[in-house]
Order: C-alpha cells, then sequence, then structure tokens
C-alpha cells in the first residue's frame, strides 16, 4: 500500500494529488493507494482519499503503507522516519500556488544531502520511476532504517540554526 499526505496547509497541492491519481489510473501502480487530500481541490478518481484523517489514523496508515510520499512539512516526514520508514518527499513550491515560499524545497533538499534519509523528489516527472524502483533506491541508500531520534533531532536543529543565519 501506499500512503500520500499532504498535510493540513490551507493551500492545495492538487500537483501531487493529480500526479498519483494519474499513475493509478495508467495502470502505473498496482498497489492500493491512500491519499490524505488537505485542501487540495483534485478529488482523486482511482485512490481512496480523505481530505483529512485522525491522527492515529495517519499514524496506522504510516506503519501500514510499503511506501508513505508526503509533501515537505517536517513533520509530515519524520513520523515516517519514527516509524523505519524512507519516505519519499514531494516539496509543496511557490511557483505552483502550494505555499508562500520554497522553505520545503529548501528543507528537504538540506535533510537529503545531509542526513541521506529521505527521498527527495523537486520534479514530479520523477517520482514515477522513483515509485517504481522505490526498493532498489532504498536499498542503495546508506541511511539506516532503525530509529535514531536524538541523532536526528540533533542534525535537524543544526540545520534549521544553520538555515536561519
Amino acid at each position: 500500500m501506499i500512503f500520500v499526505t499532504v498535510g493540513t496547509h490551507e493551500q492545495p497541492f492538487n500537483r501531487l494529488v493529480e500526479y498519483v491519481d494519474n499513475l493509478k489510473s495508467e495502470n502505473l501502480i498496482d498497489d492500493e493507494v491512500i491519499i490524505q487530500t488537505g485542501f487540495s481541490t483534485h478529488e482523486p478518481k482511482h485512490c481512496s482519499w480523505s481530505k483529512l484523517y485522525p491522527y492515529k489514523e495517519v499514524v496506522r496508515l504510516v506503519s501500514k503503507a510499503e511506501i508513505v510520499i508526503t509533501h515537505g512539512g517536517p513533520s509530515s516526514f519524520i513520523m515516517p522516519l519514527q516509524l523505519g520508514k524512507i519516505p519519499i518527499v514531494v516539496p509543496r513550491q511557490k511557483q505552483f500556488g502550494e505555499h508562500v515560499n520554497n522553505h520545503q524545497v529548501e528543507f528537504a533538499r538540506a535533510v537529503a544531502e545531509r542526513q541521506g534519509n529521505i527521498i527527495a523528489v523537486e520534479k514530479i516527472e520523477d517520482l514515477k520511476d522513483i515509485i517504481l524502483n522505490y526498493n532498489s533506491i532504498v536499498k542503495s541508500m546508506n541511511a539506516s532504517h532503525t530509529s535514531n531520534n536524538l541523532r536526528f533531532n540533533q542534525k535537524l536543529s543544526e540545520i534549521v540554526d544553520e538555515m536561519m543565519k
């Protein structure tokens, strides 16, 4: 199962929701896909979805998922990391009206480069191949599947401090 979450930010993230729904409609994804669409206006036709799920349900879906795809909000990709998953992170971008600036792009890029424990996707067209090759990509990463919260939080704090300078 693939779980996709766009978080609870009030701007739509139709680009991600539509792209995943289209992959499913073209039978490029065989797995069941569940999408938390948030304030997106696109209603998936080929995937199960809800605008919002209660937090406990999100935890259950992330735990059950073979692949987790999130937007670039830290809380949305930290939870899968804590559950031993390597999330695919598609940051919201200002140019598409998905956020007020590109902080998610910058943050996801920094975490991917420094921590090596997320798969950051800036070009939506790259998502298909990443989903289809997910297992081999994860195997080639140096990131550990085990939770190492203290080390991660320290590194995350360093990244945030550096970005705020």
